[in-house]
């Protein structure tokens, strides 16, 4: 009779603790979903004349800030020269260097740092795409290159190919599908700059054809994540859907092994631009969609889903003066994070007047 009188005591007891148990479970599950709370659009601020920056002769575009060893602000960022017009990214882009006091600017020019090494050199054509990353104390430059192969372009043939857009079988194609991602280090952030006989990977599924718009991240298990974007494989001759893959390596220099989930697939994007949240531990993946930006989010950086605050902007920036820019193209966004905390995110604008010039946009903490 004793036993049986403790029994339901024993009973209740137990299924509170099951209880507990469950409500802290769901708790954990919760917290993990709700991380996911980062609103990039609310943390943007106008823009002042500083935070634009512009060059006569060359058409800026998408850059990465480095803060150096020295207090300074180190800005790497993409040109090319405007008498070739702007879509000679493909066969005429370098990567220069400002430095500034500030991550938004105004940054100062001081250096042309490298460009297409010429015959013979996969990075035959162009420097663009670039990204910078001190890791380690050691500074790495991601770049996209491309080559004519066997085929020596004459003058014409490379003036046709900067100022023609592609289509199959033209010569501006060719150096499209040629295009791949290499890796310069320099254990100076002034340089020198050592290349490598070849790209850092050939493309491969889940991607097709080539590789550009690469970005890289140290994850937090002391690995290597890079976001790559390429071809989706299996479409038209005459259609393009670019797509993001993922690929990990235990180096900055590789070697580099894809991942065989997409990051982005049947969706039309470009410009990755991905890093690692340490408070909310998690992968954020900002975007340009033609059109307007978007943000994707990852728990591990190999499974992506649209972040809750998943549109970002569409094109157009505000000034300090209370004026709404609308332009043209708004891409190659980067984000520059100082002790943990997004501080600026950077741009590459094309004016509807044709003009182009670097964006830095202070980001409200």
């Amino acid at each position: 009779m004793k036993n049986s009188k403790k029994h339901p005591f024993v009973h209740h007891r137990f299924s509170g603790i099951l209880l507990s148990l469950t409500l802290l479970l769901f708790t954990i599950a919760t917290n993990a979903k709700d991380t996911d709370d980062y609103n990039l659009t609310a943390a943007m601020q106008p823009v002042a004349q500083e935070n634009i920056f512009h060059d006569d002769e060359y058409f800026n575009w998408g850059s990465t800030i480095v803060k150096g060893k020295d207090g300074k602000y180190h800005l790497f960022y993409d040109q090319m020269p405007k008498k070739h017009g702007f879509y000679s990214w493909l066969t005429d882009g370098i990567v220069s260097r400002a430095v500034s006091d500030s991550p938004t600017g105004p940054w100062t020019k001081v250096q042309e740092v490298m460009g297409g090494r010429g015959d013979g050199y996969w990075d035959q054509y162009t420097v663009h795409c670039t990204k910078v990353y001190e890791f380690d104390g050691k500074y790495y430059l991601y770049y996209m290159s491309t080559n004519s192969g066997i085929t020596d372009l004459t003058k014409e043939q490379l003036q046709e190919a900067r100022s023609s857009d592609w289509e199959p079988g033209n010569l501006r194609n060719m150096l499209r599908l040629n295009q791949r991602i290499g890796v310069a280090v320099a254990d100076n952030i002034e340089g020198p700059w050592k290349r490598f006989d070849r790209p850092v990977f050939e493309p491969q599924l889940p991607i097709a054809n080539q590789s550009n718009n690469v970005t890289v991240t140290k994850r937090p298990e002391g690995d290597y994540l890079m976001v790559i974007r390429g071809d989706q494989p299996d479409q038209k001759p005459n259609e393009i859907i670019r797509m993001q893959a993922a690929l990990l390596a235990d180096n900055p220099l590789g070697p580099w092994k894809m991942q065989p989930k997409p990051v982005v697939i049947n969706y039309n994007s470009e410009d990755p631009e991905v890093w690692y949240d340490a408070q909310r531990k998690r992968y954020y993946n900002l975007y340009h969609a033609f059109g307007y930006m978007g943000m994707l989010t990852s728990t591990d950086g190999l499974n992506w889903e649209r972040a809750k605050h998943y549109k970002v902007a569409d094109k157009e920036y505000v000034t300090t003066t209370g004026k709404t820019v609308e332009v043209h193209r708004y891409e190659r966004m980067g984000i520059y994070s100082e002790n943990g905390k997004p501080l600026v995110m950077t741009a590459g604008i094309f004016l509807k007047n044709g003009d182009t010039h670097s964006l830095f946009i202070p980001l409200k903490q």
